[in-house]
């Protein structure tokens, strides 16, 4: 497929593999920020073709990851009122709250529903005037235009029974609290590449001049990856720390504009939870006070859910590069998709999810 094939071409995979063998000469430590570049890497075997000095760890780039504890037992609780449909993407429904989760409320008689599109929830809520219609609005700044637009549409038209759940969070503010941690090993980044699509990367730069390490902007095809840990051991064997964009084709230093003004009239940043990482000091998004009417946690009175993370669940240290899914002793048996511990396993950009797809036939016998 024309734009696709050329960056799954097998020739120039090796030829890049051959050039990273030649070039380094002592480990590194890099961290990949998306879950969806985390897929790739393990699909493709990508960590097991590098040189054995490149170690490849996985960061909080899953959306549905980092999603707090507190914020699912919230939908679950809003999820089970008579009056309310509740409109998700499919990743939320499997995860596990405290006693439950969004699945098993859709299955025991509540009004749960699948989309692809935060619009999809307002064509609901407008063919359904009687009830009460929540989007659950989560992720990083990649899905925050579009779900910010369908807010700012809903008052637009005088939607009353349209509301969101949003639990969004920021990439930034997470990778500094990495590098500010006296645990952290991380070298160098590959930067996520649809998040920098709608940001841009100067907020990486700014990171890179602190913390004097190199950021790469990378894609999520094989030769996108190969080519970002390239160019950042390149920099890390030089002494640079710089960023790079190898993903030029969809990213600049600016990001989408238009997109951007959308996130800053809808939401304002807030101190936001991450699962299993805690609190982050303004590494979120909420719904601005003129938006009130249409923030679910205001209108169910659910704000003050609080819960407590499973002891036995690694996420946490998955998450931050400090280990990684096959370290669990739960991995495979005690915590599979269908019955998971945590988040990582059961989304579509979860760590664990990666390892059980592509590698626990090898890793569990």
């Amino acid at each position: 497929m024309k734009y696709l094939d050329e960056y799954r071409d097998e020739r120039i995979a090796r030829a890049l593999v051959a050039d990273l063998h030649r070039c380094v000469t002592r480990p590194w430590v890099l961290m990949e920020i998306c879950g969806g570049q985390t897929h790739t890497l393990m699909r493709y075997g990508i960590d097991e073709l590098v040189p054995k000095e490149i170690t490849l760890v996985h960061g909080p780039g899953c959306p549905v990851c980092v999603t707090p504890l507190e914020i699912i037992d919230k939908a679950i609780r809003i999820a089970s009122q008579p009056e309310v449909i509740f409109v998700s993407y499919g990743d939320m429904l499997r995860v596990p709250g405290s006693e439950s989760d969004l699945l098993r409320v859709k299955a025991a008689g509540g009004d749960v529903r699948v989309v692809y599109s935060p619009m999809e929830a307002l064509k609901i809520a407008r063919a359904n005037p009687q009830r009460q219609v929540v989007f659950f609005g989560i992720g990083f700044e990649t899905t925050a235009p579009a779900n910010a637009m369908a807010v700012w549409q809903a008052r637009r038209e005088g939607l009353r029974n349209f509301s969101m759940l949003a639990s969004h969070v920021l990439v930034p503010p997470a990778i500094r609290l990495l590098l500010r941690s006296p645990q952290n090993r991380v070298q160098g980044f590959i930067a996520p590449g649809h998040v920098c699509t709608v940001m841009g990367y100067r907020e990486y730069e700014e990171l890179a001049r602190e913390f004097r390490v190199p950021f790469v902007v990378g894609g999520f095809e094989p030769i996108d990856l190969l080519e970002a840990i390239s160019m950042l051991v390149a920099q890390l064997e030089e002494g640079r720390a710089e960023v790079e964009n190898q993903y030029v084709r969809s990213v600049s230093q600016e990001g989408n504009l238009p997109a951007q003004a959308i996130m800053r009239e809808v939401f304002e940043i807030c101190d936001r939870k991450w699962r299993g990482v805690g609190l982050i000091p303004e590494s979120g998004l909420r719904l601005r006070p003129d938006f009130a009417a249409y923030d679910a946690e205001k209108v169910f009175d659910v704000a003050a859910c609080s819960a407590e993370e499973p002891a036995e669940c690694i996420s946490a240290q998955v998450l931050q590069g400090l280990r990684k899914p096959i370290d669990c002793p739960a991995f495979g048996r005690r915590c599979t998709p269908e019955s998971p511990l945590g988040a990582p396993m059961v989304s579509a950009e979860g760590a664990c999810a990666a390892y059980y797809l592509y590698r626990r036939l090898a890793l569990v016998s």
